[in-house]
């Protein structure tokens, strides 16, 4: 099964509205997708590396159009219904705590979720449910996921076929290491 997945997301990449698959996959991960646009970004670089930088300038792109949307997310939706519970719970005091310290700290908090397997949806929510300033966060997050997206692309492009080759004979292990770093984003995500 996962050998033909990754057959299939092989030739997708070769597919002429593949950059916009990926532009989608990127898009919504930002706000709402759990899965990163890592798993079609690196077999399309693979597949073609020729390309490697118009990928991962597109990734980049729907990325922080994304977070947006997740920065909307969290300014809009909150107001509406998070701060209404949180004030019948007694809580809304230690809410305003916590967004005074997330925007202490909101710049390495964006860009350390935009460069690590943690999921970024996260971050762009809490970015606009704690009111961080826009300039700050589109900034960030332009950094963030520009040096997550180009160093893969790099890489991919520089060591392309030996990791190609590591990557499809060890397709198993691959998928393994995968689910372990998308299970412990959520882990994280959980305790804090």
């Amino acid at each position: 099964m996962l050998r033909r997945l990754y057959d299939w997301t092989i030739r997708l990449a070769d597919h002429p509205r593949a950059l916009w698959v990926l532009a989608a996959i990127a898009f919504i991960e930002s706000s709402v997708f759990p899965i990163p646009p890592d798993v079609l970004m690196i077999p399309m670089i693979l597949a073609r590396p020729n390309r490697a930088w118009t990928i991962a300038g597109v990734a980049l792109a729907a990325s922080v159009l994304g977070g947006l949307l997740g920065y909307a997310i969290g300014a809009l939706a909150y107001e509406q219904i998070g701060q209404p519970i949180l004030e019948s719970l007694g809580k809304a005091d230690a809410m305003a705590e916590f967004n005074t310290r997330f925007n202490d700290v909101g710049f390495w908090a964006v860009l350390t979720a935009g460069v690590t397997p943690f999921p970024y949806k996260v971050i762009t929510i809490m970015s606009g449910w704690t009111g961080m300033p826009l300039g700050t966060f589109i900034a960030t997050s332009i950094l963030a996921r520009g040096l997550r997206f180009f160093i893969v692309a790099w890489l991919l492009w520089r060591f392309g076929a030996p990791i190609r080759d590591f990557v499809e004979r060890r397709l198993g292990l691959m998928f393994i290491l995968f689910i372990v770093l998308l299970l412990g984003g959520f882990y994280v995500v959980k305790v804090l």
